[in-house]
């Protein structure tokens, strides 16, 4: 799984706020760098530098684990039945040796840590709380130094359903510091430089539906340069989301990651990602690809992308790198969500390395080689083998096996570009549309300029309502179309009606 840019051949108290933010370095406490926000602040969930104190006593009925005694924590869990509450007193709580060994819940136990309460892996231990029992909470735990393997998870490992994560503390762990199950809720925790991912939302088992991301802290993942190590992997971000289907993600700062802020990946539908921080990650503050069905809103978006967008550019590449990046996604009627297209509105996108990409690779489809995605199909048609020749090249098969970026809507956001800010010259200024030259396998049925004719003019992608402060630019069709304000609104294309448009460099 995973992309290319292009393929050619109970209610919380609410979290500690600060006003505006970003640190510097994965997990820095460094208060706010960078050029200030000329579009006001957004509070941000400083989580991480603030975390909300667990019970200094044992609440009534709790079972207290000891860190002086190693194992203590997984041989009490083993000893009682599920419903039960365990206090961890302050301190260092390590399981036993082997790297295996882990906490195994019972369904409905909740892990509640005392001040100070950590549990460490100590770089031997892979896994922190595994198994399939359902409904378990953690809550005031601090989990640490554990070593999962790549695309593996610390905590809720194997991906049970109903847990609740609440003001932990996940960080410097391998893999990803944290795995996600059906009806999961992640509120008010720090997820801090882990290997790969700060939460890799994937469930290889069933459907995983209703996850809740919100107010957290997400910062500095990706310590292992995985898409360094793999090329092409497509397997890194503060959070990976993988085939979910209805997910809030809302009043999270995710900052300074390596790679993506955030990235679902191969379909996901029915997102609401609103009234985030997206701020200094090194690529996208956002990607959501092979996917349907979203609401994008009220996102303050700042500073992305200046490390993968520069290095892109310097080799002289032409593709148009966004921090809002819209790849082979759209809004599809025929699956169920809360909306039935992609909207884009009332975000502020302010000094990144260029603005929204919709892109379209037309080798991608169901069946083909070039489909990085392997082996897994649209939800329209869920098998690729059907997505061969001849009926490929008919309905409805023609438009089924491909995902469509269509029915996008982006309006009424505000795009501000100083590139005095982003240390930038060329190919930092870009609002797109487009695909690439179809060409491949040779049985395709989209080979030539049949899908970035269908993106561009007949595929319902608008832009409109929308203020750009700054040096943008456009690019239609294909990358070699690079077109001003006035042409971008002009035939053919007729985007950003009702848009305003006032290039100022600088200031």
């Amino acid at each position: 799984m995973g992309i290319k840019w292009r393929n050619w051949v109970v209610p919380l108290a609410a979290p500690a706020l600060l006003a505006t933010g970003c640190t510097s370095g994965a997990g820095a406490e460094a208060e706010p760098t960078g050029a200030p926000s000329t579009s006001g602040a957004r509070p941000v969930a400083r989580v991480c530098a603030n975390p909300a104190t667990g019970p200094a006593k044992a609440p009534a009925g709790a079972v207290t684990v000891d860190p002086a005694t190693v194992g203590d924590l997984a041989a009490k869990t083993r000893r009682h039945p599920r419903n039960t509450t365990f206090w961890l007193r302050p301190g260092k709580h390590r399981l036993e040796p082997g790297r295996y060994s882990q906490v195994i819940p019972k369904k409905g136990n909740r892990y509640l840590g005392a001040p100070g309460a950590v549990l460490d892996g100590r770089k031997s231990n892979r896994y922190a709380f595994g198994g399939d029992a359902r409904d378990v909470t953690i809550r005031h735990l601090t989990v640490q130094r554990f070593v999962a393997p790549p695309d593996e998870g610390v905590v809720n490992h194997d991906s049970a359903d109903g847990w609740v994560i609440e003001h932990a503390t996940i960080q410097h762990n391998s893999g990803a510091g944290l795995m996600a199950g059906a009806r999961q809720r992640v509120r008010a925790s720090c997820l801090r430089a882990n290997g790969q991912y700060g939460m890799n939302a994937y469930k290889a088992e069933g459907p995983l539906r209703d996850l809740v991301v919100e107010g957290n802290e997400i910062v500095g993942n990706n310590t292992g340069d995985w898409e360094r190590r793999r090329k092409g992997c497509g397997c890194t971000g503060g959070i990976k989301f993988w085939a979910v289907d209805g997910a809030d993600v809302r009043g999270n700062w995710v900052h300074d990651n390596r790679g993506a802020g955030l990235w679902a990946d191969t379909n996901n539908n029915d997102f609401r990602i609103e009234d985030n921080v997206l701020e200094a990650n090194d690529g996208a503050a956002l990607m959501y690809e092979t996917s349907y069905n979203a609401v994008i809103r009220k996102n303050t978006i700042r500073r992305n992308n200046w490390v993968e967008g520069r290095k892109y550019a310097e080799r002289g590449d032409s593709f148009p790198f966004a921090t809002v990046y819209l790849s082979e996604s759209g809004g599809e009627p025929r699956v169920k969500a809360r909306t039935d297209k992609i909207e884009v509105y009332r975000n502020v996108l302010e000094n990144n390395w260029s603005g929204i990409t919709l892109w379209e690779n037309a080798d991608r489809f169901c069946n083909s080689p070039a489909n990085t995605s392997t082996g897994d199909c649209t939800l329209l048609v869920r098998r690729d083998d059907r997505c061969e020749r001849p009926a490929i090249a008919t309905a409805p098969l023609y438009s089924d096996c491909r995902w469509k970026t269509q029915r996008v809507d982006i309006h009424h956001n505000r795009f501000v570009l100083d590139k005095s800010v982003v240390k930038c010259t060329v190919k930092c200024d870009r609002m797109a549309v487009l695909a690439n030259y179809g060409t491949y396998p040779d049985w395709s049925p989209y080979k030539g300029e049949r899908v970035a004719e269908a993106i561009t003019h007949k595929q319902h992608n608008r832009w409109h309502d929308n203020v750009y402060l700054g040096p943008w630019t456009f690019v239609a069709h294909d990358p070699s179309r690079v077109l001003d304000f006035g042409q971008w609104q002009g035939t053919p294309y007729r985007q950003d009606a009702g848009s305003t448009f006032r290039a100022r460099d600088g200031g």
